[in-house]
């Protein structure tokens, strides 16, 4: 199944606007569902939702886009194309991690780090990141570990620690990658006072096949988290999943069955693949 897990934007009404200035920046990229609640879309590939949620929740940094170039050219190129509107959070310079980094916030409220690799051979990618701030600070070796326990065709490929010099952090995950199903996502612990820390603004989508998946992905992602509506939940660290059949898109895509299907799903926390169908 293509794209299993993929991140969930939460828009004010701003879904499509925000696709379109990504999808013309970002290569490889196109919107491939346009509707009034959800708009998808493709980043180099990727599967992304953009979802008009309202005013409830805002999209803050604790998860952000981390975009790897291939010189120090396309990062300047994106970066100046991507903060028009925006602002600063890290400034673009030169960095002992990289080149050229910077990491900034667009004027639809996602936040981006725009890197160039350190080797030749670097492959132009974007992956989400999450940051551990917080109560949270900490934890991310923890996460990955739980994370990658839970998903199949997971493995952590990268997991690099705060050095025993630095007191405050030392042991502390200061950058990781990971797959869950294949699909690439880091990890890093934020030192100091941050503002932020996970929300709903910023969600992983997981599409099911099937009742026994959705349940097992509910089950396990729900220990010491929460139970929410309509297949969403919190982890015990605070992260927003949705655990969505993969079935919902046809069944929502049949305009005089979409509004009994919504009707159904309303009064749901975690999704019964059968009663959707039923409605």
């Amino acid at each position: 199944m293509k794209d299993p897990i993929y991140p969930c934007l939460w828009f004010d009404g701003q879904a499509k606007a925000a696709a379109d200035f990504y999808c013309s920046i970002i290569k490889n990229s196109k919107i491939t569902t346009d509707t009034p609640m959800v708009v998808e879309f493709a980043l180099n590939g990727k599967k992304v939702m953009g979802l008009n949620g309202g005013p409830h929740f805002k999209i803050n940094p604790s998860i952000s886009f981390l975009v790897t170039c291939e010189s120090v050219n396309e990062v300047n190129e994106i970066w100046n194309k991507l903060i028009d509107g925006g602002s600063v959070m890290m400034p673009i310079d030169k960095y002992d991690w990289s080149p050229r980094y910077g990491w900034l916030k667009d004027k639809f409220g996602m936040t981006w780090q725009i890197m160039a690799g350190n080797t030749p051979d670097t492959k132009f990618k974007i992956i989400p990141c999450m940051l551990f701030t917080g109560p949270q600070f900490g934890k991310a070796e923890k996460a990955v570990k739980f994370y990658t326990s839970v998903f199949d065709n997971s493995s952590v490929d990268m997991l690099l620690h705060y050095p025993q010099e630095d007191a405050a952090n030392a042991g502390k995950v200061m950058f990781s990658e990971f797959q869950l199903n294949k699909q690439s996502i880091a990890a890093m612990d934020g030192p100091g006072e941050h503002n932020f820390t996970f929300d709903e603004g910023v969600s992983f989508v997981v599409s099911c096949e099937n009742q026994k998946e959705i349940d097992y992905y509910w089950n396990k992602l729900t220990e010491g988290g929460e139970e929410s509506m309509c297949g969403w939940l919190k982890d015990k660290f605070g992260v927003s999943w949705q655990i969505v059949p993969a079935a919902l898109g046809k069944l929502m895509s049949d305009p005089g069955r979409a509004p009994r299907v919504v009707q159904a799903f309303m009064k749901m926390k975690k999704f019964d693949i059968k009663k959707l169908e039923e409605a």
